[in-house]
């Protein structure tokens, strides 16, 4: 089930008045609501892969209760490893399978050896990559002392498939979301207006930014070859909004919907785009996922406590694992390992941490010096999401030359003056992005740029409107649900 769908438009009010005027005497039975409505929303796509939800869920429940009872270190990591290899191996099974017999089969052709592999037609189950990393951040958590065991099998379930942020984030770690569900919670109308807030502009990001973006991002990239330069900027640029506003479209909208259910996810993108340097684009973008592979991976490696060499050697893992994450491509992992090298001068001349505030934080405009790290740490994003979006690594190299074959035809206004439409909603998409920076969604304090009520209901009325013209009668997928 699409969030940009009318079938969502009747899902989310039947499931809002049950929670809150039929079962919201019982906890129980609110947080089994939760569950149910999860499974339907989940298995809207395809009902056979609500197996692997349950299974997941059950595995991680059995392995926690047994480590809750065992004080034996050995047989602690014994069962901890037991979740990761039964988690990762599902995930790697449906997500890697092919991509590991194509390398191998490429592998012996190089060689000269020619073997006929068995590939398997394996449909991705959606999400797979989010609720994988989220139950298995609940047995992590329980290996580590930070957590008490949970008995209630309902309230866990509805954490691992809790449906606003279960096919696409954000990736919610068992301390903060799981004790929400052992409390009783009372309808908050103020919350419940900032989730409607939040909502209405994640579905602008998808449905106004995104989507129109994307129609002109994939008739570039899929026709690059006949291409200027200038034109093929756009396309990278359109791309680079396209994944913005459709990722973190979809965290605003999961966001905003948990909170008409008195939940509270934490943010998943904090304005990256107006980041000085990659580390702190890094620190804003996907900060669900960051923080995980983190937390999880970075600091048990080592993080950034060693020598140089450590350093160098944890910071590509990190990266190349995270592009890993994204799809079985090596596109993907190029994209992580660019990442990385543009990450790693920052770490090693510990300046990585020097833009932890928001940029111009009491000022209207930031400095020309503030401009300049913006617009360059902006180039180098918008270089890297080549990589990602590129078919392969041919692709990939291909456009970035063509790119620059023609410098001549940048000066060509005629090249913008047909997207110009797209350009002047990317100007007001960016200037309300740039007025609402300081907080957790853009328009969450709209009232400091619209002082009278009118205004601020004309402005939501006139942002629904615009959603609504530009659905055509279509809901487009979100990009992140093929990872």
């Amino acid at each position: 089930m699409l969030f940009n769908s009318l079938d969502f438009a009747i899902f989310l009010p039947i499931v809002f008045i049950l929670y809150w005027f039929v079962t919201q005497r019982n906890l129980k039975l609110q947080n089994a609501l939760v569950v149910i409505a999860s499974y339907v929303f989940y298995g809207w796509w395809d009902w056979r892969f609500l197996s692997l939800i349950v299974f997941s869920t059950l595995v991680d429940f059995t392995i926690s209760k047994q480590l809750a009872k065992e004080e034996r270190k050995r047989y602690r990591k014994m069962l901890l490893w037991s979740s990761i290899i039964v988690n990762l191996g599902f995930l790697g099974f449906f997500k890697y399978y092919n991509f590991f017999v194509d390398n191998f089969v490429q592998a012996f052709s190089f060689f000269g050896q020619s073997i006929q592999p068995n590939t398997l037609n394996i449909i991705l189950p959606v999400g797979i990559s989010f609720y994988t990393f989220q139950t298995l951040s609940y047995t992590i958590d329980m290996y580590k002392g930070k957590l008490e065991l949970t008995k209630d099998i309902v309230a866990f379930s509805a954490f691992v498939s809790f449906f606003p942020q279960l096919v696409a984030g954000p990736i919610e770690r068992a301390t903060n979301l799981l004790p929400q569900f052992y409390k009783k919670r009372e309808f908050n109308y103020a919350q419940a207006v900032d989730g409607m807030r939040q909502i209405l502009w994640g579905l602008f990001k998808k449905v106004v930014i995104a989507d129109n973006c994307a129609i002109y991002a994939n008739e570039i990239f899929n026709n690059s070859a006949d291409y200027s330069g200038s034109t093929l900027f756009m396309g990278a640029l359109f791309f680079s909004f396209q994944i913005y506003g459709d990722f973190s479209g979809y965290s605003d909208i999961a966001i905003g919907t948990s909170r008409l259910f008195g939940f509270n996810l934490r943010q998943n993108f904090a304005f990256p785009y107006f980041s000085r340097d990659i580390a702190e684009f890094w620190r804003r973008w996907h900060i669900s996922l960051s923080t995980w592979f983190r937390d999880y991976l970075y600091i048990p490696l080592g993080g950034s406590r060693g020598g140089t060499g450590m350093k160098v050697r944890n910071t590509f893992i990190i990266f190349i694992v995270s592009g890993f994450w994204h799809g079985a491509n090596w596109t993907f992992i190029v994209w992580g390992a660019l990442n990385a090298v543009f990450f790693l001068p920052l770490l090693l001349t510990k300046n990585n941490r020097n833009h932890i505030e928001v940029v111009a934080k009491n000022r209207y405009l930031p400095s020309l010096k503030e401009t300049f790290h913006i617009l360059i740490t902006f180039g180098l994003t918008v270089l890297t999401w080549i990589f990602f979006r590129a078919e392969n690594i041919e692709h990939a190299f291909q456009y970035i030359l063509d790119l620059f074959k023609h410098p001549g035809s940048f000066l060509l206004p005629g090249v913008y003056l047909q997207y110009k439409t797209i350009i002047i909603l990317l100007f007001f998409f960016i200037g309300i992005e740039w007025m609402g920076r300081k907080h957790q969604f853009a328009i969450e304090k709209i009232e400091y740029v619209f002082r009278y009520r009118w205004l601020r209901n004309a402005f939501y009325i006139s942002l629904a409107l615009v959603i609504f013209l530009n659905t055509g009668g279509k809901s487009q997928e979100f990009i992140y649900f093929q990872f």
